[in-house]
């Protein structure tokens, strides 16, 4: 948290936009209102009858069936007082709740659809805790911010003009205390806020640190690198540490005082009572009502505090997840176009792209794939062949050019329709914690068994299948560690081709495995390939020799074009490689 957020006072706006979110539960918000003033109502009625009792059926007329009767009126209404807290409580913490849920969805719906270039700058950690614990810090504001924060001040302005309308000399010598505690509160929420700022950034850093070296720990141990990350996550375990125990300290020393001023305010009333108690016709219910509405002013003051900085800490978490919001870095949807296949021809056209402004990875680009046609992009590594790819899957928006197919524009299509029926294999397969069915259909419903042993059947890989443990049911562990290389990419390709989508592209896919899974992916591409138009990113030859055209990327632009013979057969940066490729089996 910035310097900036912690001096912040409470946002209004930001609250009023919170407050938006209580819309649909409108009958919740306002039965969670109507309880609070109710109990805050409520709570000077008992202390009133308990003077009442004392001064008018104790110490004037004995009169102990009034006792008996007001005794069990004050009996019924702390069961009353009790019934309304439990209900105000559980409706707070549903209405809490219920805001929770609903923002929670609406952040990871405004996430998934975000550009990979909002991803490329954002670390992951960043976005779990902005849909995780930000989120949950919202909670609070309803259950123990700002609905009980105005029932505590409703119940202290109901509490004073009671006391000033029973005895004013009494009151004023109540509250003589009163300023040093408003001190005493300003400070120690001062004090608090600093230190919730400084835990909650210490459990962050722990948090990123732990998820960032469990999900390393094989390079952490191959570089024996375990005492020297052992040591940092001391160090941030220590200052998370020390954050605890400085918060710890401002309640330790807050509440004493608290409690010593409230003493204080008690030990004035005796003392004005035993001195002037004769002058003001001050009863032992009068002192009874007063000693007790000390300690009940006390309670919401000490309590406020905390309250404050539950709704500023709500506050600054809301601020963080409407930041996350307010990005306006979507893909853009606007087409209409239903894509349903490559008809005639995908062409590029002047197509320029940087991720990062001014250092452009594709320069003005051009190049055509007829329907049907299989291409493959070779060159070193920066080239720009995955950008094409990127670009064509629409990851990333391009900045200059056209991307047209069949001669229309590449965005005047339905986006999830042209996603749909384009099937991608990358080079870094990702694998859900999950049966290897459901990380093959990706938990689609529209997806049927049947239609995924036809596909592995039909490309070759259905023995594959059923050579690992359980077949189908095989649980993938996370990322996949379970599996090979070779064997999630081969996942991969079912994955890819039980969409049947018309068009197929191969990103890099055989870049690192072992010769018997080469051959199968080889055999699962050309199958896959048959009647559609695709695009093959390889580092081996022999994941081309079939292709129709192959195109040779240099420092994002086309510098070859043609077929393996006609490239082959001239003096061609691409014979270079091949003549490597004879020696080093990679081009």
């Amino acid at each position: 948290m910035s310097n900036a957020e912690q001096n912040k006072g409470l946002n209004f706006k930001l609250l009023k936009r919170i407050l938006s979110y209580t819309q649909p539960y409108k009958q919740l918000f306002y039965g969670a209102v109507f309880f609070t003033l109710i109990i805050a109502s409520l709570a000077i009625v008992r202390p009133l009858l308990i003077s009442k009792a004392l001064n008018e059926y104790v110490t004037n007329a004995k009169d102990f069936e009034g006792l008996n009767s007001i005794c069990l009126i004050i009996l019924s209404l702390l069961f009353i007082e009790a019934f309304l807290q439990i209900l105000n409580l559980r409706i707070t913490n549903l209405l809490g709740q219920n805001i929770v849920k609903d923002l929670r969805n609406q952040v990871y719906k405004h996430i998934i659809q975000l550009k990979n270039s909002y991803f490329d700058t954002t670390p992951v950690g960043t976005l779990v805790t902005r849909a995780i614990s930000d989120i949950e810090s919202l909670s609070d504001v309803f259950a123990q911010g700002f609905i009980v924060i105005v029932g505590d001040i409703v119940m202290l302005l109901i509490f004073v003009s009671v006391m000033f309308a029973n005895n004013w000399v009494l009151t004023l010598l109540a509250l003589s205390t009163i300023p040093l505690l408003f001190i005493a509160t300003a400070v120690f929420k001062r004090g608090v806020k600093k230190t919730f700022t400084l835990v909650r950034n210490a459990v962050s850093a722990l948090n990123t640190f732990t998820q960032e070296h469990i999900t390393g720990m094989r390079l952490v141990q191959l570089f024996n690198r375990e005492e020297q990350e052992l040591e940092k996550f001391k160090e941030i375990n220590r200052q998370h540490r020390v954050a605890n125990i400085k918060a710890i300290f401002y309640y330790s020393v807050f509440f004493p005082i608290v409690e010593i001023l409230s003493s204080v305010s008690i030990a004035l009333i005796i003392w004005f009572v035993g001195v002037k108690g004769n002058s003001y016709q001050i009863g032992l219910g009068d002192i009874t009502f007063f000693i007790m509405m000390i300690n009940m002013l006390f309670r919401p003051i000490r309590m406020l505090a905390d309250r404050l900085n539950t709704l500023q800490m709500g506050i600054v978490s809301a601020e963080r997840v409407f930041k996350v919001l307010d990005t306006n870095e979507k893909i853009t949807n606007e087409g209409t176009i239903n894509f349903e296949g490559v008809k005639q021809t995908i062409e590029f056209k002047n197509v320029s792209f940087a991720y990062t402004k001014d250092h452009y990875v594709l320069n003005n680009i051009s190049f055509s794939i007829k329907a049907g046609e299989t291409i493959a992009l070779v060159g070193s590594t920066g080239a720009g062949k995955s950008t094409v790819i990127n670009l064509f899957s629409r990851f990333y928006d391009f900045e200059n050019g056209e991307i047209l197919i069949d001669g229309i524009n590449i965005r005047q299509f339905d986006l999830i329709s042209l996603r749909k029926n384009t099937g991608v294999v990358l080079q870094d397969v990702f694998m859900f914690n999950d049966t290897l069915l459901n990380n093959i259909t990706l938990s689609n419903p529209d997806i049927k068994f049947e239609d995924v042993v036809a596909a592995t059947k039909q490309i070759g890989l259905y023995d594959y299948i059923l050579s690992l443990p359980n077949g189908f049911d095989y649980q993938v562990t996370e990322r996949g560690q379970g599996l090979s290389a070779g064997q999630r990419q081969l996942v991969a390709f079912i994955r890819a081709f039980v969409y049947q989508p018309s068009i197929f592209i191969l990103d890099e896919a055989t870049a690192t495995i072992d010769t018997q899974t080469e051959q199968l992916i080889q055999k699962a591409t050309e199958k896959i390939s048959e009647g559609r138009t695709s695009i093959i990113i390889a580092h081996r030859l022999s994941t081309i020799k079939h292709v129709d055209k192959i195109l040779v990327f240099d420092q994002g632009k086309i510098i070859e074009e043609g077929s393996i013979q006609e490239l082959l057969n001239s003096d061609s940066k691409f014979k270079k490689l091949y003549e490597l490729n004879n020696k080093e089996e990679v081009i």
